[in-house]
């Protein structure tokens, strides 16, 4: 594991010291969870939604995270404009695409989105995952209804259609990138009760992804580091408020130890 934990320890260095900007579009439920946790972790947040100046935010940024929790027309159609800028720029796309399956508008705007710019990285949870590629109301709200390892088959189409690293989080968390499977086992319960982590994890992939040469891997550095600090957290907490403290802390904190400690990833051969 020691190799491993090198690695992960390494990325959470390079955002350290390059505090990349990562442009988010994302829902106001979580801007303020999200922006301090890319701050903790180390890297620079900006939250950028309107059409007149998207594409000249992403000019400077070194990802691009799309989370399309609380959509409507004007950032719809931002989040396109930015998407093929950073397309053309050659940076990151991450796409959360929140609560696709439980409204054909949401679920048509995901699929768009898509087929429009073909994410670098898609981060949802199984019934999202499984929305994408089939008809039909999957989701509870936002939440998932199904377990993370349900939506493989479909994880496995998105990136073979799409050519993007499909990360399926849950209990565990899957990233697929092709044939290739790593597997991350941490995290904790609680995590479930804190509104905002799974777009968190999102903005952490996008932080990883702008400093990573291998984007399954930054996704699953992201996921370990995500599930890592939560599970500092819990250990730390009296309850999810505490909790969402807590991980701002564990983030801030992280050390090699603590990854060496925790770390629950693997790779599955094809």
């Amino acid at each position: 594991m020691y190799d491993r934990s090198e690695h992960v320890w390494d990325a959470v260095l390079q955002i350290r010291s390059h505090a990349p900007l990562v442009h988010n579009i994302t829902n106001y439920v979580v801007m303020n969870t999200t922006a301090n946790a890319l701050l903790a972790i180390g890297a620079s947040p900006v939250m950028a939604h309107a059409e007149q100046e998207v594409e000249d935010m992403v000019n400077i940024a070194s990802a691009l995270v799309i989370n399309i929790g609380t959509l409507n027309e004007e950032w719809t159609k931002s989040m396109f404009m930015a998407a093929r800028k950073a397309k053309q720029k050659g940076i990151p796309v991450i796409l959360d695409p929140v609560g696709a399956g439980a409204t054909p508008y949401r679920t048509r705007t995901a699929r768009q989105l898509l087929d429009a710019v073909s994410p670098s990285i898609i981060r949802a949870n199984a019934s999202e995952t499984m929305a994408l590629v089939t008809e039909g109301k999957l989701t509870k709200g936002v939440d998932s209804t199904a377990a993370s390892d349900h939506a493989l088959d479909a994880a496995r189409i998105l990136s073979d259609q799409f050519g993007s690293v499909v990360c399926v989080s849950g209990e565990k968390d899957y990233i697929i990138a092709g044939k290739r499977m790593i597997v991350v086992g941490n995290g904790h319960s609680m995590m479930t009760r804190v509104t905002g982590l799974g777009c968190t994890a999102s903005a952490l992939c996008g932080a990883f992804a702008a400093v990573g040469s291998d984007l399954a891997d930054s996704t699953a550095y992201a996921m370990a580091v995500m599930g890592i600090a939560g599970e500092i957290a819990a250990a730390r907490a009296a309850g999810p408020g505490s909790m969402q403290m807590q991980f701002l802390d564990a983030l801030y904190g992280l050390s090699f130890e603590d990854i060496d400690q925790h770390l629950k990833l693997t790779t599955v051969s094809p």
